[in-house]
């Protein structure tokens, strides 16, 4: 028997959040590794993980009997080898369309407010130096999601594109971005958080989540 995967993870890591959901999606059954980003000045930084993840950042995930990091080929690998339910289109111009929307959130928006970026900005300018970002990446991504948008960011299926929305709308709420902005953004993540995968993979749901 396989051995069950193992999720290295943070509760609120919007990259561990993508891989949370995409799992949830394929109702994949795997046993949590809590990684504290901040605690005793980050557990991702301990000699231990650093053999997990080179780079010190999480997710990675222990599956068929290899480790896997990075939240995107994460998900990709997930959805070659465990293709039903299905978070990529069939079709290649569509397939490419949903990875433009997930390129646009984890290359173009989430890396320049990520924990490390943060500490480098420093306390008194990360609030307004996130904000600037994610209301940038946010205008360009609402301007996409007026053509491939249905129900959800392509049409009426959930994508990979939807695992990559919601964490990032949970991080411009911390920020304090204005979501009236962003009406197809906002509209696609309410009916996304209702959804049972988005619901058990939130980060109130994790288990080192701090009690509230």
């Amino acid at each position: 028997m396989a051995a069950k995967p193992v999720l290295y993870s943070y509760y609120r890591s919007s990259c561990s959040w993508r891989v949370r959901i995409a799992l949830a999606l394929k109702k994949i059954d795997y046993d949590y590794s809590a990684v504290n980003l901040i605690k005793d000045g980050g557990q991702q930084f301990s000699e231990d993980f650093k053999v997990k993840n080179p780079m010190c950042q999480v997710p990675a995930l222990f599956i068929d009997k290899v480790s896997l990091t990075q939240s995107v080929p994460i998900m990709e690998y997930l959805e070659e080898t465990r293709p039903e339910p299905a978070i990529l289109p069939k079709d290649p111009i569509e397939r490419a369309k949903v990875r433009m929307i997930v390129e646009t959130i984890t290359g173009g928006i989430q890396p320049l407010q990520n924990l490390q970026v943060l500490k480098k900005i420093g306390d008194a300018g990360k609030v307004e130096w996130s904000r600037h970002w994610i209301d940038k990446g946010f205008k360009a991504l609402e301007q996409v999601l007026r053509e491939t948008s249905g129900k959800y960011c392509f049409g009426d299926h959930v994508t990979m594109a939807d695992a990559c929305l919601v964490p990032q709308v949970y991080n411009a709420k911390r920020f304090n971005v204005d979501m009236e902005q962003f009406p197809i953004i906002t509209r696609i993540n309410d009916d996304l958080v209702l959804l049972d995968a988005f619901q058990v993979s939130d980060p109130a749901q994790q288990p080192d989540c701090p009690p509230q």
